[in-house]
């Protein structure tokens, strides 16, 4: 035989090497499953088979209690977390994973309310979690950690209003400071009007507006967050696509939307990975950076969005860098952050 051996096509080119930011992670959602465990047995409590033997969960998708029962889940994990020790060790496996995927900037979404009782208050629980993303962030291989404060829907917007105050007290431009305040939990529950006097807080403090709209509610739900919260960001938003003009208001205002196909599906407010509206919501021209939101939850990580946008959807390479840069755009990363990455994606179409 002779001859020389024909090449072979090359690979798709590795979701994990294709520079991004991650702007739709919350604290307790961040966790490894390994973590959780840990933390279970080292406080003396019991997970449901759910995060133990039948882990990943399953949610009903035809079954409206389907958030609810995400919702009691998420509590059991975050009711695990007992004190500084198991907080850091969250920001530091959260920023080393991320960074495993190719983020060289994550924000990561906290409510210190929720650990104040086992380290002292608000202010010492945030000011843990931002010491660790400082500390973190400065190690090879690490993404550098943004904070997003985020207050909760189901709480008085009384509460909304100390949480940015605080928030803005540790306003910042970059890795361990707060880059962010949001809104979360069920958007189905409280006013989003009412939690109008927080956002100004935060945003005259130079914090981006970050709140979840457009999952649970529809595109009615996108329009009054647009209208009482000026966000620079949705969490999720995703429904916008269901009123032209909602999503038309939303491409206009150049509102990125923090896209999370794996929880949409998961929670049932889509049947199945194509129907998430990821090519409608880039074909009308909406800024879209892809999310994972819960990874300890849902079971999908962020490479693994990117990979349902390459595999589902029919993103090409070049679209999919289109998306790595929309993340670095819409987030608050360093102009030398995204500088580095920006470079990067070209080298990794290239």
């Amino acid at each position: 035989m002779s001859g020389a051996e024909p090449a072979l096509a090359p690979g798709p080119r590795a979701l994990a090497a294709l520079p991004k930011a991650h702007l739709h992670l919350h604290f307790t959602g961040s966790m490894r499953v390994e973590t959780v465990r840990d933390m279970a047995r080292a406080h003396g409590l019991r997970l449901p088979t759910t995060l133990t033997d039948d882990y990943p969960p399953r949610f009903d998708a035809s079954d409206a209690r389907g958030w609810f029962r995400f919702q009691r889940l998420y509590d059991v994990a975050r009711a695990c977390v007992r004190g500084e020790a198991d907080m850091r060790r969250i920001v530091r496996e959260a920023a080393l994973d991320d960074g495993a995927e190719g983020s060289r900037w994550l924000e990561i979404q906290v409510d210190p309310t929720s650990y104040a009782p086992f380290v002292g208050g608000i202010t010492p629980a945030l000011e843990i979690v931002l010491d660790e993303a400082a500390a973190v962030s400065r190690e090879a291989g690490a993404a550098q950690v943004g904070v997003v404060v985020a207050a909760s829907r189901m709480r008085h917007p009384l509460e909304a209003r100390t949480l940015a105050r605080l928030a803005a007290r540790h306003a910042g431009s970059g890795a361990g400071t707060v880059v962010g305040f949001g809104l979360s939990n069920d958007e189905r529950r409280g006013d989003t009007a009412e939690f109008g006097a927080a956002f100004r807080i935060a945003r005259r403090a130079g914090l981006a507006s970050v709140p979840h709209a457009g999952e649970l509610l529809g595109a009615e739900a996108v329009a009054a967050t647009l209208s009482s919260l000026a966000p620079d960001r949705l969490g999720h938003g995703v429904r916008a696509v269901e009123d032209p003009w909602v999503l038309d208001r939303v491409v206009a205002a150049g509102v990125a939307l923090e896209v999370c196909p794996g929880s949409n599906v998961s929670l049932g407010v889509y049947d199945a990975a194509p129907d998430v509206p990821l090519r409608r919501l880039l074909d009308a021209g909406a800024r879209v950076a892809l999310g994972a939101d819960d990874p300890l939850i849902f079971g999908t990580r962020l490479v693994d969005q990117y990979e349902v946008a390459r595999t589902v959807h029919g993103l090409t390479d070049a679209e999919l860098a289109g998306l790595a840069r929309a993340s670095l755009a819409a987030s608050r990363a360093p102009t030398d952050v995204r500088a580095a990455a920006e470079a990067d994606i070209d080298a990794w179409l290239g």
